[in-house]
């Protein structure tokens, strides 16, 4: 049986935009999809992530490799794999997406608002804590912090204003240096934006991700904090761009976006061999 893969642009209602991810309908795992083949697909598509998903049991098993390795949480393809299962008629569209991941069970269903179809998405939320700026930090992100905070993956850095955001320009090599997954910068936002980010990872191999929805499971719960809010609307300030809808609940975080197909194919023979 053919291998049917997608690109699915996340977290956007319009085509090239948002965050790209591939998507991959593993129907027969044939003894298990090996971790070297599905690094290799990843690696090939060259997007950020690419998700793997197999039906099991009730729901499914779900796995994100960027090009360069696997990753714990990944929001972006999380929503377009919940999109490609609706819109290719694996899932009706009333019914939610149960997945099995490195983080555990995470879940995502169509919600309406004012009567458009958007996937809202239950991860879990990763609380940043005050910390000291890391040695090489600052330097390699070239402004003044407000507040440095650390998460379960992330460093994240409160800076002025969203224009202090959009002119950053990192130095990738140093933030490499720091030994963690990624580096969230963010500010307050202007109308109708409570806040804004932007998010750079070059410990997975991706220099700045268009749209991180895992990064907002800790930019959440941080900014619900400080404006007193648990409802807020986000905009990560990448060239492509992408919008958030975003709500703290206890201890998970829902994500709301939109998603849309951008390619449909299926991998030759000859690349299946080695499933």
């Amino acid at each position: 049986m053919a291998i049917r893969l997608f690109q699915v642009d996340a977290f956007t209602a319009r085509p090239f935009a948002g965050n790209p991810a591939g998507v991959c309908i593993l129907e027969k795992l044939r003894g298990g999809a090996s971790d070297v083949w599905m690094q290799q697909v990843a690696a090939e598509m060259n997007l950020s992530e690419t998700a793997f998903v197999v039906a099991r049991g009730d729901g499914f098993s779900l796995r994100w490799f960027t090009p360069k390795m696997e990753v714990e949480l990944c929001g972006h393809a999380t929503l377009a794999t919940s999109h490609i299962l609706w819109e290719e008629g694996i899932l009706p569209p009333d019914q939610a997406a149960v997945y099995e991941t490195l983080s555990g069970r995470l879940t995502a269903r169509r919600v309406l608002r004012e009567s458009v179809p958007w996937i809202e998405l239950d991860l879990p939320a990763t609380v940043p804590q005050p910390i000291d700026p890391p040695e090489g930090l600052v330097p390699a992100l070239g402004v003044d912090p407000i507040c440095v905070s650390g998460s379960r993956f992330d460093y994240l850095v409160e800076v002025d204003s969203e224009g202090t955001v959009r002119a950053a320009s990192p130095n990738f090599a140093a933030l490499l240096k720091l030994g963690v997954r990624g580096v969230i910068i963010t500010a307050p936002g202007k109308p109708p934006f409570d806040f804004v980010s932007r998010f750079f990872a070059p410990g997975v191999g991706i220099d700045e991700d268009p749209v991180t929805g895992s990064a907002h499971c800790a930019l959440t719960p941080y900014w619900a904090t400080k404006l007193g809010k648990k409802n807020l609307l986000a905009f990560q300030a990448s060239d492509r761009g992408g919008t958030l809808d975003v709500e703290l609940a206890g201890d998970r975080v829902r994500l709301r976006g939109q998603a849309v197909t951008v390619l449909r194919g299926e991998l030759a023979p000859s690349t299946t061999s080695a499933i």
